[in-house]
């Protein structure tokens, strides 16, 4: 070496986001398909398979037959168990999951402590440490009242079992009441071995900064995050919230107006193109089924040709009917 010439730096090697795609399928079939990182089925009629890569969502949907959604990475996949944790890696990305009986922890506070903790020391070993997308999914989210709301006492459990893990900032995140089970807890997540860039919306209070109403502790999560190499915005729960406060109580055409505002204004905080289109699959979470007409016209209305999964699945608050997240590829 040239003295007092200095070691060359390289920059990282920018990882390409997984593909994340909905279709009606053979389950066993997309699981062979090269690069099948994740395979997610819905409601009690998904196929079953002991393959740790594919997660049968405790969501009904409100298709038949209900698609499939498959994420995909351009590497080889391995795969394999932790205990109760399910994960899958390839290319620098990986997909992990968990599945937790509250009866056998406390109820929703100890099962979400439990699901963090293991969630947290897998990832501690592994160089796709980087989380940047969460879904949650516990039944009967709503049910109680003040602190002793299930959802709050998930929120207190979480935050437990996460520790200082996400002290450099949180991931975007979903959490959603289902219809099964009232006592199955299901978490599962995108890392990678690179950091993402947090995004927030200048209409919302970012969610860990919401008021003691919302519960001892707030929700822990960002409201968007760009995957390396910025083309692919990981869209949180978006719901019609303005500040810090629900809007348009019990009304859901106005709810469905103002959520189609807060996700562009998501994209451009993000510096993403303006718009959804085909390669922008989304989920529309809906509280009662009375109501999936509705919101699949507005859809149909306003977002014609984006691939919408439609589920029954409770918001997190009472007064919110329909809550939206999803992927804006560049």
């Amino acid at each position: 070496m040239v003295q007092g010439s200095e070691k060359p730096q390289f920059a990282p090697l920018l990882r390409r986001a997984p593909r994340v795609s909905y279709r009606v399928g053979d389950t066993a079939a997309a699981l062979n398909e090269s690069g099948t990182l994740a395979l997610l089925g819905f409601g009690a009629g998904s196929q079953k398979t002991g393959d740790p890569r594919a997660l049968q969502i405790a969501l009904e949907s409100f298709d038949a037959p209900a698609p499939l959604e498959i994420w995909q990475v351009d590497a080889p996949v391995t795969h394999g168990r932790v205990d109760a944790l399910r994960w899958s890696a390839g290319g620098g990305w990986l997909f992990a999951a968990i599945e937790l009986d509250e009866r056998e922890h406390g109820g929703p506070e100890g099962a979400a402590n439990t699901a963090y903790t293991q969630v947290r020391q897998f990832l501690e070993q592994r160089a796709e440490r980087h989380v940047l997308r969460l879904w949650n999914y516990l039944g009967a989210i709503n049910e109680g009242v003040g602190d002793a709301e299930r959802y709050k006492q998930f929120c207190d459990g979480r935050a437990a079992g996460m520790g200082s893990f996400f002290a450099d900032g949180f991931p975007a995140a979903s959490a959603i009441g289902h219809h099964g089970p009232a006592h199955r807890l299901q978490i599962y997540l995108l890392a990678c071995d690179q950091p993402g860039e947090r995004v927030e919306n200048p209409r919302q209070v970012s969610a860990w900064r919401y008021p003691r109403q919302y519960g001892r502790t707030p929700p822990s999560f960002a409201r968007a995050m760009n995957l390396p190499g910025n083309d692919v915005l990981a869209i949180s729960g978006t719901a019609a919230v303005v500040g810090h406060a629900s809007a348009h109580d019990d009304d859901l055409d106005a709810q469905l107006d103002e959520t189609l505002i807060n996700l562009e204004t998501l994209l451009a905080s993000a510096d993403m193109p303006a718009g959804f289109d085909t390669h922008s699959p989304l989920k529309a979470y809906v509280r009662h089924a009375v109501d999936a007409p509705r919101v699949r016209d507005f859809f149909r209305r306003r977002l014609p040709g984006v691939p919408v999964l439609l589920l029954h699945g409770d918001i997190c608050r009472r007064e919110l009917l329909v809550e939206i997240d999803g992927w804006r590829y560049a």
